[in-house]
């Protein structure tokens, strides 16, 4: 997988959003609303038809190195709406990209839905806030039906939203793990498998072949594709033959999650105990005698979230920090990263904490819990705790 790089602005929130249920009560489009593909001929209402971007996708990761995610679950990887004939637009409003994916879903009523996301909607680098950030810059602004002109009492941001929504809506109906499981197709690091088994459970589970995506023989991704009729939030998602399988006719491999992630009944914090990316630490918080969380790609911290992979430049007394948003630095007495952080020289203890200003006690309000995200000060705070690099 390429590392995500894009260009995103940060914007207000709007005051209030809708609930869930006034926004999928928003527009309702006719029963005869043509299906988005094949593509309809003559002029065609984009608020109820998808178009171009009519064969929408909902693709899954299994991803090994890093174990990302669940170990007794696939991942997921975006709602894509590809062209009819599998060609596809990117990032179709700059002026619709953010970089506050998480707040937008928190303010707009769909924390349930981020809690989700948090363990199945992972980046195989740590970083699902710039994940998803680009997911819903590249694809989620293709969809037409999401365009804010297709809303009635628009308000900023809602799409965003109905997008994630749809999204995680779509991945609960579509088990790939069990499915594969109830066949008799499992993660083994010695069996393999024909590509045939694998849309024999496509078709009998999904009632169509899906694209099966393979990396030198290894099955890491899986594609489901629909035709849509109506609006993307309340319109119907109709299956469909959309395979173009990458997977050999023989020999896939099917490996386990192994060295890292949890199954999804137990209760460990989603990448508390993974391995860091190659090249990469994670700044794990130690308060009092235990690891708790770890800083996230702002340099805030957080507990129950993908630890951020940082990059670790220098040695000995000067090191600097970066992450996918940018550089790491003391900014107003708070740990920050971003594109407008100049960086700051730290150093490391015979421990491997962080140290600033010869001190490696660092603060914060409280512990955090859930989805909140506290930031570490230099100055006196209620909490104090130390960033361990490891």
């Amino acid at each position: 997988m390429l590392a995500l790089l894009h260009i995103a602005v940060a914007l207000p929130l709007a005051a209030a959003l809708p609930t869930s249920l006034d926004r999928r009560a928003a527009e309702t489009c006719p029963a005869s609303s043509p299906l988005s593909c094949p593509t309809p001929s003559g002029s065609v209402d984009t608020c109820c038809t998808n178009s171009p971007g009519g064969q929408m996708l909902l693709t899954q990761f299994w991803d090994t190195n890093p174990v990302t995610g669940p170990t007794d679950s696939w991942t997921i990887h975006g709602l894509w709406p590809d062209h009819c004939d599998g060609t596809y637009d990117s990032t179709c409003d700059s002026s619709r990209v953010y970089t506050n994916i998480s707040a937008i879903l928190s303010e707009g009523g769909a924390q349930s839905t981020l809690d989700y996301m948090n363990v199945y909607w992972k980046d195989y680098n740590g970083d699902d806030e710039s994940f998803h950030e680009h997911e819903w810059s590249k694809h989620g602004t293709c969809i037409s039906t999401l365009d804010p002109d297709c809303y009635s009492n628009y308000q900023p941001q809602e799409e965003v939203v109905d997008f994630f929504e749809k999204t995680v809506e779509l991945f609960k109906q579509l088990p790939t793990y069990d499915w594969l499981s109830a066949a008799g197709i499992v993660p083994s690091n010695s069996k393999t498998y024909t590509l045939a088994q694998l849309q024999a459970v496509a078709k009998s589970r999904f009632g169509q072949p899906i694209t099966w995506g393979c990396r030198s023989g290894v099955l890491n991704e899986a594609h489901y594709g629909y035709y849509t009729r109506g609006n993307v939030v309340s319109g119907e998602f109709i299956p469909a033959d959309v395979d173009k399988s990458t997977c050999p006719s023989t020999g896939i491999k099917y490996v386990p999650k192994t060295g890292g992630g949890s199954s999804t009944s137990t209760t460990s914090a989603p990448g508390s105990t993974s391995t860091a990316p190659s090249g990469k630490v994670f700044v794990n918080v130690i308060s009092g005698s235990s690891t708790k969380g770890c800083l996230i790609s702002t340099g805030k911290w957080m507990i129950g979230a993908t630890c951020a992979g940082y990059t670790v430049s220098g040695s000995g007394s000067s090191i600097t920090l970066t992450t996918s948003k940018g550089s790491c630095g003391i900014v107003s007495g708070a740990f920050t990263c971003g594109s407008g952080v100049s960086a700051t020289n730290f150093s490391k203890d015979s421990s491997g904490n962080l140290v600033y200003s010869s001190n490696s006690q660092f603060h914060a309000s409280a512990v955090p819990s859930g989805t909140t995200q506290v930031s570490v000060v230099t100055g006196t705070a209620a909490q104090s705790i130390k960033l361990n690099l490891a």
